[in-house]
C-alpha cells in the first residue's frame, strides 16, 4: 500500500511540475524534463527549464521539429528526436535552438510533410512513403524484398545512386532529406483468437489482413494468399479486436508503442517491407542559413543516424519483451522459409513490372536500385 501511495504521490508531483514547466518554460522544456526523468524533483525540473531558456536566448535560429511520437517512444521505437535536438544544438555551437513538437501536436505523416514543404515548420519526422507524392520512385521501398531487411534499406538510402536520383527530385519540391530512420521491417501480426502462427504464405489463406491505402501492399498480401482489408490506422485497434481484420503488419516497435500487445497472439518476421522514416527540413530555410550552421545540421544528422542504427536491436528486444508479457509468440524464419515468401510475392515476379517501370522509369533504372540495395556501404545495422 505504501509503495502504491508513493507512486501516486510521485505521479502527482510530476504532473504538477509538467504543467508548471509548460506554462513557464514551454512544452519543449517540460518534455525534456519528462524524458530525462527529472519531473519528480521540482528543483531538477526547474534547472532543466533554466537550461532550455538559456539555450533559446543564446540561439540565433529557432528550428521547430515536429514528430508523431512521444519523447519516451525511443525505448521501443528509435525515432531519436531528443538525440537529434541535442546534436543539432551542439553541432551548431548553440546557434540553433531546437523546439520539439512531439506526440502529434502538429499532426503526423503527410500533414507534417506538407507543413515542412510550406515552411510552417522547419523540420519533421514522417514516413518515407510521404515523399512518394514528390518523388514517386521513393514508393519503391514498398516493393516486397527490395529493401525489407534493415541492411538492404540502409544500403539503398545511403547509396550514391539514391542520392543522385532521388534527392534532386525531393529537393525540387522544397525538401531537404536530413537522415533516414531505421525502425525494423514490417511483420505479420495475428490477433488473439485468429489464425494462429503464420510461417508460410499458405497460412495466410483467407486471413483478413489489415492494409493501409498502399496499392503495392494490397497487391503483395493478395499474392501471398491473404484477403487485403483496407482499414484507417485510427480504426485498426478496434478492427483487430472485433475480428474485422485478423492480422496487420507494422514493425514490432510500432505495435508496442500503439498498444497492440493485449490483442495479438503471434508475430512473424517476414522481412518483406521496411517500416521506414525520414527527417526532412524546408530547403529554402536551410539554404538561408550560414554555411557553418548548415554544416552543423548535416553533421548532427549524421551523428543521429548512427545512433539510430545502434539503437535498433535494443529497441526491438524491449518491444518483444513487453509483448511476450502479454503472451505474444515470435517466429523467425529460416532461409528456406523466407525464400517461400520471396517466391510468392517478391519484386522479381512479373506482376511487379508495371510498378518498376512506372516508378523507376525503366527496368534498367530499377536494376540499379536493386544493385544499390545489395551493395554493402559504410553503415551496418542489425536485422531482425
Amino acid at each position: 500500500m505504501t509503495d502504491e501511495k508513493t507512486k501516486a504521490e510521485i505521479a502527482s508531483v510530476e504532473r504538477r511540475n509538467f504543467v508548471k514547466l509548460v506554462g513557464t518554460g514551454g512544452f519543449t522544456a517540460a518534455a525534456v524534463a519528462a524524458a530525462s526523468g527529472t519531473l519528480w524533483s521540482s528543483e531538477a525540473s526547474a534547472q532543466t527549464a533554466k537550461e532550455e531558456a538559456q539555450r533559446r536566448r543564446a540561439a540565433k535560429h529557432i528550428m521547430t521539429v515536429a514528430t508523431a511520437y512521444v519523447l519516451t517512444a525511443d525505448r521501443s521505437y528509435p525515432i531519436m528526436q531528443l538525440d537529434f535536438k541535442e546534436n543539432v544544438q551542439n553541432a551548431t555551437n548553440g546557434k540553433i535552438y531546437v523546439k520539439l513538437a512531439a506526440g502529434g501536436q502538429l499532426g503526423a505523416g503527410g500533414a507534417l510533410a506538407q507543413k515542412v514543404q510550406g515552411g510552417t515548420i522547419q523540420a519533421a519526422q514522417h514516413s518515407l512513403s510521404n515523399f512518394a507524392p514528390f518523388a514517386p520512385v521513393v514508393d519503391l521501398i514498398n516493393l516486397p524484398y527490395l529493401c525489407g531487411a534493415n541492411q538492404r534499406f540502409v544500403n539503398l538510402v545511403n547509396s550514391d545512386h539514391w542520392k543522385k536520383t532521388v534527392h534532386p527530385k525531393v529537393e525540387a519540391r522544397g525538401f531537404k532529406p536530413l537522415y533516414y530512420v531505421v525502425i525494423d521491417p514490417r511483420v505479420v501480426a495475428v490477433r488473439k483468437g485468429g489464425a494462429g502462427a503464420v510461417i508460410s504464405p499458405s497460412d495466410l489463406k483467407g486471413v483478413k489482413f489489415r492494409v493501409p491505402g498502399s496499392k503495392m501492399l494490397q497487391q503483395y498480401y493478395r499474392m501471398v494468399g491473404a484477403n487485403p482489408t483496407p482499414v484507417a490506422w485510427g480504426e485498426t485497434p478496434s478492427a483487430i479486436k472485433q475480428g474485422v481484420a485478423d492480422a496487420l503488419d507494422p514493425a514490432v516497435g510500432a505495435l508496442h508503442v500503439f498498444g497492440f500487445k493485449d490483442i495479438l497472439s503471434h508475430i512473424t518476421f517476414t522481412q518483406a517491407v521496411p517500416d521506414s522514416q525520414v527527417y526532412s527540413c524546408n530547403l529554402e530555410w536551410f539554404n538561408g542559413l550560414p554555411a557553418d550552421v548548415k554544416q552543423g545540421i548535416e553533421f548532427a544528422s549524421e551523428i543521429t543516424s548512427q545512433q539510430n542504427l545502434a539503437k535498433v536491436p535494443a529497441a526491438r528486444n524491449y518491444a518483444m519483451a513487453e509483448l511476450r508479457k502479454s503472451g505474444v509468440k515470435f517466429h523467425s524464419l529460416s532461409p528456406a522459409q523466407l525464400k517461400a515468401w520471396q517466391d510468392a510475392g517478391g519484386y522479381q515476379r512479373a506482376e511487379w513490372n508495371s510498378f518498376k517501370t512506372g516508378l523507376a522509369g525503366s527496368m534498367d533504372a530499377f536494376d540499379k536500385l536493386v544493385e544499390a540495395a545489395g551493395t554493402m556501404g559504410r553503415y551496418y545495422v542489425h536485422d531482425a
